[in-house]
């Protein structure tokens, strides 16, 4: 459950990043700006995710 724990949080924070790195792609060519609002409400969505799951692995493998 650890290991796949790890690879859950390191595909969770490579979402964030990938949602990122698109919307400032779409804000400097000066894309759609809908489109921009809503891949940062999917920043914040994946970023809530990736937090979840590191309170998580925190909670449950930190040394007692």
């Amino acid at each position: 459950m650890d290991q796949a724990l790890n690879y859950l949080i390191f595909a969770a924070i490579a979402v964030v990043a990938l949602i990122l790195g698109a919307g400032l792609i779409n804000m400097f060519r000066g894309g759609n700006p809908n489109l921009s609002q809503k891949l940062m409400r999917a920043r914040v969505i994946a970023q809530a995710v990736a937090l979840l799951l590191l309170f998580i692995a925190a909670f449950f493998f930190a040394p007692k």
